[in-house]
């Protein structure tokens, strides 16, 4: 039955319909591809398998995904100036890529140059678009349209409701992708080079996460032999954001990317301990890079003795100031210390043949390496070279206080070293109660010893946490690759948190990255932000405010309570709404209230759990609510949040984080008073 010319939605629908046929069938010609005898072997064979398996898996179509977003329009003929390839033509714009059996496309890959005027075509500049369609859907199936006629001047701009919708949909379960909601300067930075560092500043609701993680997902589609080759890797600051944000890549045909946290990229050792705000700071400092250079090194010592190596009957003598020449050439190289090490008994052996040419004979390749192997090279390099073992350095350094003063002399004075000393020395590395900062200090010795592998991009999310030494290890991963880099200056939460861009984008060995600031909020409130920005004067003086682009100001409401009961009482009033909820508190009061709502019958979730239809609710400590967001929020004594960090500056940024974790409504229960950076001006 054919489709009415008159009825636009049916036909819309009616390409859905295909499209979905199409994308089945290209699964179904994958999935019967016979590989049988066309490799040269089993390894090959097994790589071919895993690659059609990733392929399958990359074509599923997920029933409640859009397969399709958005529609172009061009104005000109193919081979028109302003259109090169796409002249005239109409595009649907999708997640992913998706042709009929004649190869034509039925859907064009949100990161295809073609699609990029989606996103960035105004009335300003057209672009050459004359119709952007966008389209509405509910589970799956299109249910609106809405166009645009960027081409005709006597339409007058307008705000997409379809638009609006999207970023205000009410969400259940992990992260969503935001392939439809991308907005012009998102877009630029989305599809900004793979050889540049891209460093974000985003406040609250801006997107930064979502931007990073597309960003991921262009330079896979732009440069995918290339990063197939060197890897890609996504860090966040804890598991429960990893499970957060897990999702977006696959939904978007991305299959390949690790996630990990920072502990995770320098677990050498098994944490057993945490330092107090102190130490950490101190062990957090970029100095203690050169302090374990210092101690690394100093265990190269200047020979006193010959070596003298026997062949047959014949004895070659290397002197002592020939093999110091030798050492002093290796340091003056400034090479990793193992390689330096492996490469000093062939420096000797290559001595020795040169003797040996001198003497009438003709040694080859095969003689120089039995020489490097005799023991008494051995020897000679384990007297002046000595392997190390990063742990045992970083062991010893802790735990001997002679040992790091001589080493820490002029870079840290006599109350820092005492800060990092351990009260208790450890007798061995397994024993040794070992801290996230001890185990970053671990790495870069590792480092120090042999040179990190380097991945082509890495993401690195709510890097405003991070500590010097922390920028060190991750940019170790991408020496010869970029990064992408986001945070948030005014949420930064930890004693050593990043005071500027440039300086931690230094200590990441990115100095020329370019710094991007986002200040469009589409998550947050108008009104929930406009409260939580009172308090950057406070905690990130000069940083622009979030404004909200949301038309629905979301409910907001500051309500003084008398205990746990009226807390569960907001919780509930809010899981009337449809979308999820979180109840944010400080991390002492949790076990109460996750008694109060066990009482109430109010089933809950903890932090990186999903959420389902029939558990909605989120019971979140403050200290993992950075990165996650709920459509509702309860946040609970927000005095209580402040109280909960070691300095009240500490405090408030976490506040900051925990006010701005609502889509669309915010209610503040307390007992106590709030803090007066909120309370002078209290909206009810």
């Amino acid at each position: 039955m054919s489709t009415p010319v008159d009825d636009p939605l049916a036909r819309e629908r009616s390409h859905l319909s295909s499209s979905r046929s199409a994308l089945r069938a290209m699964r179904e010609d994958v999935e019967a591809l016979d590989i049988t005898d066309v490799t040269a072997n089993w390894v090959n064979a097994e790589v071919l398998a895993r690659q059609i398996e990733e392929r399958i898996k990359a074509l599923a179509d997920l029933s409640d995904t859009p397969l399709f977003f958005g529609r172009l329009d061009y104005l000109h003929a193919p081979g028109a100036e302003r259109a090169e390839g796409a002249g005239g033509e109409r595009f649907y714009i999708g997640r992913r890529h998706v042709h009929d059996h004649d190869g034509d496309p039925m859907v064009i890959d949100w990161r295809a140059p073609v699609s990029q005027p989606f996103y960035r075509a105004s009335k300003n500049d057209p672009m050459d678009v004359a119709l952007r369609r966008r389209f509405g859907y509910t589970r799956g199936d299109i249910t609106a349209y809405e166009d645009e006629h960027l081409s005709d001047p006597a339409e007058a701009a307008r705000t997409s409701k379809l638009l609006q919708q999207e970023i205000e949909r009410p969400r259940v379960g992990p992260m969503r992708d935001i392939v439809a909601t991308i907005q012009p300067e998102q877009d630029e930075i989305v599809r900004s080079g793979l050889s540049g560092t891209v460093c974000v500043q985003g406040g609250p609701g801006t997107g930064k996460t979502a931007v990073g993680l597309h960003r991921v997902a262009y330079l896979l589609y732009a440069h995918r032999d290339r990063l197939a080759r060197t890897g890609t890797l996504v860090i966040g600051p804890n598991r429960s954001f990893l499970h957060y944000i897990e999702q977006v890549l696959p939904a978007l045909g991305e299959l390949t990317v690790q996630q990990a946290t920072v502990d995770d990229l320098v677990a050498h050792v098994e944490i057993k301990d945490t330092d107090d705000a102190t130490a950490a700071v101190v062990k957090g400092d970029a100095r203690l890079a050169e302090v374990l250079r210092r101690a690394l090194y100093a265990h190269v010592t200047m020979p006193a003795e010959p070596v003298v190596v026997v062949r047959g009957s014949r004895r070659w003598r290397i002197p002592a100031y020939e093999l110091e020449e030798l050492v002093r050439e290796l340091l003056d190289r400034d090479i990793r210390y193992g390689a330096a090490r492996e490469a000093l008994p062939q420096r000797i052996a290559h001595a020795v043949l040169v003797q040996m040419e001198r003497s009438g004979e003709a040694p080859d390749d095969r003689v120089q390496d039995a020489v490097a192997r005799n023991s008494a090279v051995k020897a000679a390099v384990k007297g002046v070279w000595p392997a190390v073992d990063p742990a045992k350095l970083v062991l010893r350094l802790l735990s001997d206080a002679e040992f790091l003063a001589v080493h820490a002399e002029g870079i840290l004075d006599e109350d820092e070293q005492k800060a990092i000393l351990w009260a208790k020395p450890a007798r061995s590395v397994k024993s040794a109660k070992w801290s996230a900062a001890d185990a970053v200090l671990i790495d870069e010795a590792t480092d120090l010893i042999q040179r990190t592998h380097s991945l082509g991009h890495v993401v690195l999310d709510e890097a405003q946490d991070l500590s010097p030494m922390q920028y060190r290890a991750v940019g170790r991963r991408c020496t010869t690759g970029s990064a992408t880099v986001l945070g948030d200056l005014a949420q930064g939460t930890t004693p050593w948190a990043t005071r500027s861009w440039q300086e931690a984008l230094a200590h990441l060995g990115k100095q020329d990255a370019l710094v991007e600031e986002l200040t469009a909020g589409f998550r947050v409130p108008t009104d929930v932000i406009t409260y939580a920005s009172r308090l950057l004067p406070h905690i990130a003086p000069g940083l622009t405010p979030v404004m909200s682009i949301r038309e629905n100001p979301g409910h907001f409401e500051v309500r003084p309570v008398a205990g746990p009961k009226d807390v569960v009482e907001a919780c509930r009033e809010l899981l009337r709404q449809e979308g999820s909820a979180g109840l944010i508190a400080a991390d002492t009061r949790v076990p109460e209230l996750a008694e109060a709502l066990t009482e109430a019958g109010i089933p809950y979730l903890g932090p990186g759990e999903e959420t389902t239809q029939d558990t909605r609710l989120t019971l979140v400590p403050a200290s993992l609510a950075k990165g996650l967001e709920y459509d509702y929020v309860v946040l609970d004594e927000p005095r209580a949040v402040v109280d909960g960090e070691p300095d009240e500056r500490t405090g408030l940024r976490r506040l900051y984080v925990t006010l701005t974790r609502a889509v669309s409504g915010l209610i503040v229960t307390h007992a106590a008073g709030l803090p007066p950076q909120l309370a002078s001006t209290t909206l009810r």
